[in-house]
């Protein structure tokens, strides 16, 4: 198909080209598919009684779920880059990080190879750097 913008790009083509910004996973269609489990079990932590039923056996808890292996192991270490990677959405598993009693900014400096008090600090001073972050295969 092509407009006098020229050829509509194929939106497979496009997403792929996002997943070189390095640390950056974009929740597509395919992710949210995949993911589609992990997410319920998190929006079950809504409720009092889900969290009490977690905290006092997450393995069991999990276990009533229908979610593969590496993904149970992957909530159970709260491993939440592979979390994302396996169709996690953020903004579910933050009933996670709730139910485990972090705030927001300390869940997600546990997916950085920094401490909370320095991942807060970088924050405060404007976030990362783009240099070195731009592209995986480009290097930069």
């Amino acid at each position: 198909m092509t407009s006098d913008a020229g050829p509509t790009p194929d939106i497979h083509e496009y997403l792929a080209q996002l997943e070189d910004i390095p640390g950056t996973r974009i929740y597509t269609a395919a992710r949210a598919r995949r993911g589609y489990h992990i997410n319920q079990f998190a929006m079950s932590l809504m409720t009092e009684d889900n969290r009490a039923r977690f905290r006092a056996d997450e393995r069991a808890y999990l276990d009533e779920w229908p979610i593969d292996e590496a993904a149970k192991q992957a909530l159970l270490r709260r491993d939440y880059n592979a979390l994302l990677d396996l169709g996690g959405n953020i903004y579910f598993l933050s009933k996670l990080f709730s139910t485990d009693g972090i705030s927001f900014a300390e869940a997600v400096s546990t997916m950085t190879d920094m401490s909370f008090p320095e991942y807060r600090d970088m924050m405060l001073r404007g976030g990362r750097s783009a240099l070195g972050n731009r592209s995986i295969k480009g290097g930069y």
